[in-house]
């Protein structure tokens, strides 16, 4: 999965709001480096990605950027009942990369979630 991402040219950026950074934090804060991310998170500038309002970020950089890593998995059931999964990635540098958001129907987020409605993975993966 070779994703690549350059701060240069593109969407606008923005800060993180409130309650993004309360779920990564909650999220990354058991992780090696976890420290040093969630530091970061306050002066992070992130865009929205085209997901069909299903919450996902990308996190900007100053240099291309290319997928490195699965950081933490989480999932919870959104209002409307429906299962969203939750996975942060870093960078090939360790860096956070994008926080992705994917509800099972394609459908958008009805409410963000919380750390406390979080179910933290890694889960099983079916094989093909």
């Amino acid at each position: 999965m070779e994703r690549s991402m350059s701060g240069a040219s593109g969407p606008p950026t923005r800060p993180l709001r409130e309650e993004e950074i309360e779920l990564i934090s909650s999220l990354i804060y058991r992780i090696t480096n976890g420290e040093h991310l969630k530091s970061a998170l306050q002066s992070s500038r992130v865009m929205d990605m085209k997901d069909g309002n299903m919450g996902s970020i990308q996190f900007a950089g100053d240099e291309p950027r290319v997928f490195g890593k699965v950081l933490a998995e989480a999932e919870y059931t959104d209002e409307d009942g429906v299962c969203v999964s939750i996975a942060i990635h870093a960078d090939k540098k360790g860096d956070l990369f994008e926080v992705d958001f994917w509800k099972v129907d394609f459908s958008p987020l009805k409410r963000y979630p919380k750390p406390s409605d979080l179910r933290v993975g890694p889960f099983p993966t079916s094989g093909l």
